[in-house]
């Protein structure tokens, strides 16, 4: 049997002020109706967690699994991938950020980032209250808008930049090993850990921490141009969550990768909702087949053309289809014949 489970879907894109999407009851009634047998729940939508009381109560937690297991699905993960990115925030990008966090602490980066820290803390917390062994986040970014090496980065520059990533995050990261919970970073364009090499910077400048891991997203590296097949052959062992999405990459004679500031629709690379975009869902479902990836498939729809409803519906088919329920013997073993040390040693010309 497969060690994969799912189908799941990120509730992020559909939590809203309208029914069903305003509450987690409604919300996880529409999903279970759909087929998904799990949900990935933003923190920061109050209509679907308070998540300082499920840091706090666990009776709170067990009502929170209770409403989902009578709608048909079950608690994947939390994320705090909005409170990630305010823990690392460079100054250029203070008022835009700003918005992810409360209004009392807009214009105040230090009271912004110690309320992201806070939250992360709480959301270990919370996790192990919720039985879960797996968090998604964003680690935030110090050194992004020095990507491209122009005025050249002076020598130094990287490596204090992931020194002091991983100093903010150390102690986060100990509290989740004290929580018994891994910290699964989205690796994401506009992070400082936004692909497999800047992850391995992470994770040495976190001296190996057990509980750093990575949240794989392959839409993400496809319009990176990386090869995410392979990505899986490097990283399988640190990968503990899969968002399922989409994208495509058409370059032409006006833009490439970087986009030319175009919005979605304009640009080269795009997300689209599963199965209309170039990502060989197929390679990577049998790449997490062949090392027995053990964690949730998780819908994340994010498309430039399509509704969202539309492809959340036609999500749960299209991960269905490509779960793998891995054999327990291999395709030809009705030729083989029994065989002792003798006989092998016979074939061999050795006796």
């Amino acid at each position: 049997m497969s060690k994969m489970k799912g189908p799941a879907i990120f509730l992020a894109q559909f939590a809203s002020g309208e029914a069903p999407f305003n509450t987690l009851e409604g919300i996880t009634r529409w999903a279970g109706e759909l087929g998904y047998k799990g949900v990935q729940i933003p923190s920061w939508e109050a209509g679907l967690i308070d998540l300082t009381k499920a840091a706090q109560s666990k009776d709170y937690c067990d009502e929170l699994k209770g409403i989902c297991a009578d709608n048909g699905v079950e608690i994947t993960e939390l994320s705090t991938h909005l409170q990630g990115q305010l823990v690392a925030v460079h100054p250029a990008y203070d008022e835009q950020f700003d918005g992810f966090a409360p209004v009392e602490v807009h214009g105040n980066p230090k009271a912004r980032q110690e309320w992201a820290v806070q939250q992360m803390l709480l959301a270990a917390k919370a996790s192990r209250n919720l039985g879960l062994n797996a968090h998604a986040t964003f680690s935030g970014a110090l050194l992004w808008h020095t990507m491209y090496p122009w005025p050249q980065r002076p020598p130094g520059l990287v490596e204090t930049g992931f020194k002091e990533l991983a100093d903010r995050w150390l102690p986060i990261l100990n509290a989740f090993d004290e929580e018994g919970v891994d910290l699964c970073y989205e690796i994401h364009p506009g992070e400082d850990l936004h692909d497999g090499v800047t992850f391995e910077r992470f994770l040495a400048a976190c001296g190996d921490h057990p509980r750093c891991h990575i949240l794989y997203d392959p839409s993400h590296f496809m319009l990176q141009q990386l090869d995410y097949i392979q990505f899986i052959d490097f990283y399988h062992e640190r990968t503990k969550m899969f968002h399922v999405k989409d994208a495509e990459f058409n370059p032409n004679g006006r833009s490439g990768v970087y986009g030319g500031y175009q919005e979605w629709t304009d640009r080269p690379g795009r997300f689209r909702s599963l199965g209309d975009g170039q990502v060989d869902f197929s390679g990577i479902f049998s790449q997490f087949a062949r090392y027995g990836f053990e964690g949730w498939a998780v819908l994340e729809w994010e498309c430039c053309l399509k509704h969202p409803e539309d492809g959340a519906r036609e999500g749960v088919e299209f991960i269905n289809h490509h779960i793998i329920r891995t054999t327990d013997r291999a395709f030809d073993d009705f030729a083989g014949a029994t065989a002792d040390e003798d006989s092998n040693r016979r074939i061999l010309g050795l006796s």
